[in-house]
């Protein structure tokens, strides 16, 4: 199982930008496929975006197609979120996770991080 942990969640303006950074241990992440879930309080996570072992594939949820980007740094274990055009409704606990093939069910998903919070103001 690989550790992950994840970065640069803060408080933004709505408009603003972030980038998340979600930092994985052990050699096995540079296979595995990285999403990030998030969850607003009150509400069920929800699947954000997801990269293939490769990074030669990506898929983002319709509510951030066009704003949010996924990325990973194979070489050096690391995966990240941009997140641009922030609006209020993104406002929640960003998580990534790992996998051994694309999902966006979060049971596909053995390996978490403890997630970081990001809130949009208006």
């Amino acid at each position: 199982q690989v550790q992950l942990v994840e970065s640069g969640g803060g408080l933004v303006q709505a408009g603003g930008s972030l980038r998340l950074s979600c930092t994985a241990s052990g050699r096995v992440f540079s296979n595995l496929a990285v999403a990030w879930f998030r969850q607003a309080p009150g509400r069920q996570r929800e699947f954000v975006a997801i990269i293939s072992g490769s990074g030669g594939g990506t898929r983002l949820a319709e509510s951030v197609e066009g704003r949010f980007t996924i990325s990973r740094d194979r070489a050096n274990n690391m995966a990240y979120l941009q997140l641009d055009s922030l609006k209020p409704e993104d406002t929640a606990t960003y998580y990534c996770a790992a996998a051994p093939y694309m999902s966006v069910k979060e049971s596909d998903f053995a390996s978490w991080g403890q997630g970081t919070q990001v809130t949009v103001s208006s």
